[in-house]
């Protein structure tokens, strides 16, 4: 993300918000808007422009990103998770669609939000720090903060399990349940969601600008929203599919309920000791997970980047 350009006392807005150029006597003051802007609370736009990003994304994706998951948890081609699916009908079809909307929401309001208010942090209070090492610093602290919400997750992988559908009748009750196991049940796979969040934030946010710059030069609204929609599709294919073993590790820890928990090395073991100690089958559900990405991830690139927009207007 290229910052902005500053000219004598004007403020220029770039992706990263009000820049305040300094003077010999010191930073020169916000224009009005900008102050205004700051007392307000504008500058948490990014939490909002992320949670609404995540909305609209969820409603598109959720059936493709249901099928890939009966593919991680029992190996199966995709024609097989597809037609177990149609066997199980419509009415089931959004079971489980509560906790990841709770959860998307809220995770891609920390992502963005949180990313931005480290960003600020770190170049407050070390502006010699390198802009990269910043935007990497900045999005594994947003991706640890993101884990908080772990137990969503856990929730959604017990909802979409086929042989829990007779024992959890929703989310609420999914919630109480585990209860009877302990606070640490609901955080059962949380390292794979560390080793998942972190690395994969930093490549995103550094990578989102000159991924942008790469494409053609855009003026209309429409080619900002496609020119964001490709790219975002893009990195998130490709992010996505380099941490998709994770992923497959992370629900399979989180598939089992009450019995002593595995480790991440213990469950990647068992993981490929079933599917042959072949990595192509580690990869099972990977072309839904790739196919799905690219929407999912240029909707919400789109989507966020459109919502910054409106807000600036």
């Amino acid at each position: 993300m290229m910052p902005g350009i500053i000219m004598e006392k004007t403020i220029i807005r770039d992706h990263h918000g009000p820049r305040v150029p300094d003077t010999p006597d010191g930073p020169v003051s916000l224009d009005p808007l900008a102050r205004a802007e700051t007392k307000h609370g504008i500058k948490y736009k990014e939490f909002a422009c992320g949670w609404g990003a995540a909305v609209i994304n969820i409603g598109i994706t959720f059936p493709l990103n249901k099928a890939m998951f009966r593919q991680q948890l029992h190996g199966f081609p995709l024609k097989d998770a597809v037609r177990q699916l149609r066997k199980e009908g419509m009415r089931n079809l959004y079971r489980g669609i509560l906790p990841p909307l709770l959860q998307k929401t809220t995770c891609l309001s920390i992502m963005f939000g949180m990313y931005e208010q480290y960003r600020q942090i770190l170049q407050s209070n070390a502006p010699n720090l390198p802009v990269m090492m910043n935007q990497i610093i900045s999005a594994n602290l947003a991706g640890c903060t993101e884990a908080l919400l772990t137990p969503f997750e856990r929730v959604q992988t017990l909802l979409q399990d086929r042989k829990h559908q007779k024992r959890f009748k929703n989310t609420a009750h999914a919630f109480r349940d585990l209860s009877d196991f302990g606070f640490r049940e609901y955080y059962r796979g949380v390292i794979p969601i560390l080793l998942r969040n972190g690395p994969s934030n930093a490549l995103f946010f550094t990578l989102r600008g000159p991924m942008k710059e790469m494409l053609p030069t855009v003026t209309t609204t429409g080619g900002h929203l496609l020119s964001d929609f490709i790219g975002g599709a893009i990195l998130g294919a490709v992010i996505s599919t380099i941490f998709f073993p994770v992923n497959v590790i992370k629900t399979r820890m989180q598939s089992q309920v009450g019995a002593e928990g595995m480790t991440t090395k213990q469950t990647f073991k068992l993981i490929w000791r079933e599917r042959g100690k072949n990595w192509t089958k580690m990869f099972y559900g990977v072309h839904i997970n790739y196919s799905r990405s690219l929407i999912s991830w240029g909707v919400i690139n789109a989507s966020y980047e459109l919502l910054k927009r409106l807000l600036d207007w």
